[in-house]
């Protein structure tokens, strides 16, 4: 593998068990082929029993060096998910958790159906997430979204780009796309439409969704004309989750390395350090 991998790539979207910080914090501490990974909290409800406490990952990974946490899903996605309209506890949870030591607010939803939490659905242009994107545009702290395309969402997700154009707005788990809207024509469209719109790429083997990346192992030459395109929107987010069996993180390294040079460094790092200035200041 090209040694500019193993130097630059940035795993800016994984996940640790909570049943188990510490393991995990091990686990993603040991992880040779990563330079640094961003844990998130899951996005999540009230009362789901399995919710991932934010002050106990904060705590476990503790201030931002090869591993920095992404915090919000816990409880600024809770809220929104139950409807709040307290807008003075919204904005003091969210700046808490950056005083925290948080470099972006995430794993944030508005249509989410994967397995391990609860179905969850909220307007893009919802007033907490508008208010959210207001925090995020002045404190330079991006948002990752988990948004499932479908025809009902696509136009309040613009608005809620065009909301605060500061504010930079992270689509995560391209490449593993569950309503089959989510193609690289889409994507075009908006990344076209919208200078404050990131996405992360996702490929995951056994499930690897609708219209994946990969074509058993090689790169659909549809996503590679996209990543030449636009070669400063992307970044590395595997969802991978420590400790897990790696497989995530090991096919997005075999996608890695079969890009340009140049678009090896920008997706497998430089855009990730760029869109996470917080992690300099630090």
């Amino acid at each position: 593998m090209p040694w500019l991998l193993l130097a630059l790539a940035i795993d800016a979207h994984a996940h640790l068990e909570p049943a188990d910080l510490a393991a995990g914090v091990r686990a993603a501490q040991a992880q040779k082929d990563a330079a640094r990974i961003f844990l998130l909290t899951p996005p999540d409800t009230f009362d789901h029993p399995g919710r991932l406490d934010e002050e106990a990952l904060l705590a476990a990974v503790g201030p931002p060096g090869k591993l920095a946490v992404i915090a919000g899903g816990s409880t600024l996605n809770a809220m929104i998910q139950e409807d709040s309209r307290d807008a003075a506890a919204f904005r003091a949870r969210a700046e808490q958790l950056l005083k925290a030591g948080a470099i972006g607010f995430g794993e944030i939803t508005v249509e989410h159906f994967a397995g391990g939490t609860p179905y969850q659905s909220a307007p893009p242009d919802h007033p907490l997430m508008l208010l959210l994107a207001g925090i995020a545009g002045g404190s330079g702290a991006p948002i990752v979204l988990h948004m499932e395309a479908l025809r009902g969402n696509l136009a309040a997700f613009e608005r809620l780009l065009d909301h605060d154009k500061r504010a930079r707005i992270v689509w995560a788990h391209a490449g593993a796309d569950g309503t089959g809207l989510r193609t690289p024509d889409l994507c075009r469209r908006l990344l076209k439409a919208h200078a404050n719109l990131f996405m992360e790429l996702k490929i995951d083997p056994r499930n690897p969704g609708l219209n994946p990346l990969l074509d058993g192992e090689r790169l659909r030459p549809a996503w590679l004309e996209l990543f030449q395109q636009f070669p400063d929107r992307f970044i590395i987010g595997s969802d991978q989750h420590y400790a897990g069996d790696g497989r995530r993180w090991q096919a997005m390294l075999g996608m890695l390395a079969q890009l340009p040079a140049e678009l090896q460094r920008k997706i497998g790092g430089e855009n990730a350090l760029r869109l996470y200035s917080r992690l300099e200041a630090k």
